[in-house]
């Protein structure tokens, strides 16, 4: 399987929703078992909510901040940042042209390993 930015970037903006009055900033790339990948491309403002499962951040563009449960991280291009299941979540800053491969995995309510 393989995915690519700027095909995936070609697809956005998605579907328009409530949550998502300009059309959906995120698009599917690769599925398998309980993993999936998602290019996520936020414009303005950042709308998500928590997830159900835990997330990695690989920031393919741009740079900002993502608060995660209130606490603020800088980012760059080629970053890995962690959300665990459940934990809110939003970019707060971020540059023109973000960009960012979220990976989501395992059981609902995340793996609570350390």
């Amino acid at each position: 399987m393989k995915a690519t930015a700027s095909e995936l970037l070609r697809r956005l903006p998605g579907k328009i929703s409530q949550q998502w009055p300009m059309g959906e900033r995120f698009v599917l790339a690769l599925a398998h078992g309980s993993m999936s990948v998602e290019l996520y491309a936020p414009l303005g403002v950042d709308p998500q909510t928590a997830h159900d499962q835990d997330e990695l951040y690989f920031i393919n563009a741009g740079h900002g901040v993502l608060a995660i449960a209130g606490k603020c991280h800088a980012f760059e291009s080629g970053d890995c940042l962690f959300v665990g299941a459940g934990v809110e979540h939003h970019f707060v800053e971020f540059s023109p042209g973000f960009s960012a491969w979220g990976v989501f995995w395992g059981p609902v309510g995340g793996e609570r390993g350390g």
